[in-house]
């Protein structure tokens, strides 16, 4: 059976750190790059914002299993 760590690692503490940046930079670049499309159709900003929505969570299962195991990758095998 695996079991977790009884205390939890610094990589816990840096990796919610990394996560909170994640989304203040995306936040930031999201709003401005918000102000270059506004006054394009509707459909386009609607499609602008939901894949905006989207693409930030691409780096957080990286990022989440590093904060797990120490490791950015898996290892194969």
């Amino acid at each position: 059976m695996d079991r977790l760590p009884m205390n939890p690692t610094w990589r816990k503490p840096a990796g919610i750190f990394l996560i909170l940046l994640l989304i203040a930079v995306w936040a930031i670049l999201v709003t401005a790059g918000a102000e270059l499309i506004g006054e394009t159709p509707w459909p386009l900003q609607a499609l602008y914002f939901i894949v905006a929505g989207i693409i930030w969570i691409a780096p957080l299962k990286p990022l989440l299993q590093w904060m797990e195991t120490g490791r950015w990758r898996r290892p194969r095998g």
